[in-house]
This record gives C-alpha cells, structure tokens and sequence, in this order.
C-alpha cells in the first residue's frame, strides 16, 4: 500500500475511535441522566442508582473513557509507525 492510502487509513481508524468515544461520553453525559427515575428503582451499594451514577458512576465512566481511548490511540499509532516514545 502507498504512503497515502496509509495515512488515510490511519486518519480512519482514529475518525472511528473518536466517534465510539464521543457516543460513549453522550451516553454517561445525557443517556442515563434521562431515566434516572427508572434507575432509582435498582440500588447500587445501598444507594438508588440513578442517584449514583449522577454522583459518581459518570465520573468514574469518564475516567475509563480515557483510558480507554488513550489506550486504543496509542495501538493505532504503534500499528502505523507514528507513535510517540
């Protein structure tokens, strides 16, 4: 494959992650605050779920977004010869 076609895929993969990112963030940003009457009907270590993931889950999810992206990136960047040392 040429050097462009290349780079075009790399510019993919990373368009891709970048999108499962950003739908993960408006799902623990949006998504589950929107039924958070529902969720208070399950308890998560003796508080109403949605109480929970308004006070900490988000967070927390937000948190292994990160990871989770930085993590993916850095295998993408390795896989095309573009990562940093």
């Amino acid at each position: 494959m040429t050097e462009p076609g290349r780079m075009v895929e790399y510019w993919v993969k990373t368009r891709n992650l970048l999108w499962i990112t950003m739908i993960l963030w408006v799902f623990f940003s949006f998504v589950i605050h929107f039924f958070v009457n529902a969720l208070n009907q399950i308890t998560f270590l003796g508080f109403p779920l949605g109480f929970y993931m308004a006070a900490q889950g988000s967070l927390i999810a937000f948190v292994l977004i990160i990871f989770f992206y930085a993590h993916r990136q850095n295998k993408i960047d390795e896989e095309f010869g573009v990562a940093e040392d």
